[in-house]
């Protein structure tokens, strides 16, 4: 996992510490190590975990400087992209939230072990943004939903100034093709799509610049925001 993941650096252009990398592939090992009980991840074997997991988590930090920031990672699952963006960046403020229990409960009790600073958040992203609206210098998210969807689920925690970090795979562009009326709508404006090649194929952040305050209606109740995406 350490070999792949340092071989992978040099590709998103980054370099990080021996003691970052150690506690980066600590983090997949466990990761992999709870997936026994727990379905975390399909993604098991060490130089997959390296590449799909961890690199890809860390391409965040080439789209945007998250040192004496906060960020929010809304569904962040098992911990990605949010934990290894904490490792990496320990002076970055980071924020995990998932509606699912038992993953954060593991999330709760392994980050101590590992020596990992993060907030646990265990809430459904259109309900914890009520006492948490543009508090943040970013959003990310990985995996959640097409674009038009995850926009509105993000936006709403981010300051005017701040950022949405959306990343997505291949159909990068294709789903922010469908996000006009959204962008707009939600206060954001786009300023760069970074595109990395990873496992032969195309990984991509999209950065969105929150230029004015979102509309307090939104986010919607996430079964409006699905049927009828802005």
């Amino acid at each position: 996992m350490k070999n792949t993941l340092k071989a992978g650096l040099p590709q998103v252009n980054l370099e990080l510490s021996e003691e970052i990398l150690n506690k980066l592939v600590a983090f997949g090992q466990a990761v992999v190590k709870q997936n026994e009980v727990m379905n975390l991840t399909a993604i098991t074997e060490d130089a997959a975990v390296a590449r799909l997991h961890l690199l890809d988590s860390l391409t965040v930090l080439t789209a945007a400087d998250l040192k004496g920031k906060t960020l929010i990672d809304v569904g962040c699952g098992a911990g990605f992209p949010g934990v290894p963006l904490a490792i990496a960046c320990p002076d970055c403020r980071v924020t995990l939230l998932d509606s699912l229990g038992k993953r954060m409960k593991w999330l709760e009790e392994i980050l101590p072990q590992l020596g990992v600073k993060a907030e646990c958040v265990t809430a459904r992203a259109e309900e914890a943004v009520a006492d948490r609206r543009e508090r943040y210098d970013f959003a990310t998210s990985r995996a959640v939903a097409r674009l038009n969807i995850l926009l509105e689920l993000t936006a709403p925690y981010v300051k005017v100034g701040g950022a949405v970090l959306a990343m997505k795979g291949a159909a990068a562009k294709e789903e922010l093709a469908e996000c006009g009326n959204a962008i707009k709508k939600l206060g954001l404006k786009l300023e760069e799509v970074k595109e990395y090649p990873i496992d032969g194929t195309s990984h991509a952040v999209i950065v969105l610049r929150k230029v004015s305050p979102t509309p307090k209606q939104y986010p919607r109740r996430y079964a409006k925001i699905k049927a009828c995406p802005l």
